[in-house]
């Protein structure tokens, strides 16, 4: 059973950085693609960033670009994503999700296990 946890949200003053973590665990995640997505309110889930777990090839929206990184940490099987410069519109709840390598970083229907969530409050 894959499960995915993250933690790392809260309240932050715009300019402000954050750092998101996602423990993952239940299997062997070599050959699959950890994501990261974010639903603002009233708005859909969108995605932010991805990240292989065998090569570290990533991919982020133009809305994070040079703003946001993607990690891994393959010994702890924990992907983080560190948030800096971050605007009110950023706001959000930051879920990470999985699946298997085979289709687009950010093709969100095709993840497979999703986190729970953790929000993410960024005041102007």
């Amino acid at each position: 059973q894959v499960q995915l946890v993250e933690s790392g949200g809260g309240l932050v003053q715009a300019g402000g950085s954050l750092r998101l973590s996602c423990a993952a665990s239940g299997r062997t995640f070599s050959n699959y693609i950890m994501g990261w997505f974010r639903q603002a309110p009233g708005k859909e889930r969108e995605f932010a960033a991805a990240i292989s777990w065998s090569y570290g090839i990533t991919l982020y929206a133009d809305s994070v670009k040079g703003r946001f990184t993607i990690s891994r940490d393959n010994a702890k099987n924990t992907v983080y994503l560190q948030m800096n410069s971050l605007k009110p519109e950023d706001t959000a709840v930051y879920y990470c999700a999985t699946k298997r390598r085979g289709s687009a970083y950010n093709e969100q229907m095709s993840y497979e296990y999703w986190g729970q969530g953790t929000q993410v409050t960024v005041s102007s």
